[in-house]
């Protein structure tokens, strides 16, 4: 283990952008953050053994992410940040096909796949946890909408279509299969749930209960 880098004062994980020693030890943590959640899951989570794995202070993961919830917050956080941006083609079906591609590739990585089931889990038992994944989803969820947006204003949908709700539909099936089922995450199951939920968007299912 190397010496211990000096560390700064607790805050709220996600809300600094640290640079320098604080990035690359944030950025450590981080990476041994998700190792420990795909080999044991958010049950097996030990500040100690992230700290060795990161090769940095046990004082220093304490100090600063105080549990390990706090970890997964700043992992979600780090995971928004580092999010792809959404295509722009200019076609709703295209569009929202890939934004299901991408979900699925996503969630069909081994690794990837692991690290999302033992974050939802994280989600079930901690309110801040909690709180870090709807902030996840809230970013990718805005960073998709103006697809459905800009749909609207070519005329392929309804004037008063709920974006978020569109974006949303998209990838709810995926999860689902995730979560409950054995069936493989293939191309084919991410084109189905985004024609689904582009032809339901053009019936009017999302149409705003105020529009």
């Amino acid at each position: 283990m190397t010496a211990e880098p000096s560390s700064p004062e607790p805050s709220s994980p996600g809300t600094v952008r640290p640079g320098g020693r604080t990035a690359r030890v944030r950025a450590a943590v981080l990476r041994a953050t998700e190792d420990a959640l795909v080999e044991h899951g958010f049950s097996g989570l030990d500040l100690g053994d992230i700290a060795q794995r990161a090769e940095v202070g046990r004082t220093t993961v304490y100090r600063r992410w105080r549990g390990t919830t706090a970890l997964v917050a700043d992992l979600l956080a780090d995971m928004a940040e580092q999010s792809l941006p959404r295509t722009r083609s200019g076609s709703l079906t295209e569009d929202l096909r890939a934004n299901a591609r991408l979900v699925r590739r996503t969630l069909a990585d081994p690794r990837q796949g692991a690290l999302f089931r033992a974050v939802i889990v994280a989600a079930n038992c901690d309110e801040d946890a909690a709180e870090a994944l709807r902030h996840f989803y809230r970013r990718r969820v805005e960073e998709w909408a103006p697809c459905v947006t800009e749909a609207v204003e070519r005329g392929e949908l309804p004037p008063d279509t709920d974006a978020p709700e569109v974006v949303r539909a998209v990838s709810a099936p995926l999860y689902y299969r995730m979560l409950t089922t054995a069936e493989p995450l293939d191309e084919a199951a991410a084109d189905r749930a985004a024609a689904a939920a582009e032809a339901a968007a053009r019936a009017g299912a999302y149409r705003r209960a105020d529009g």
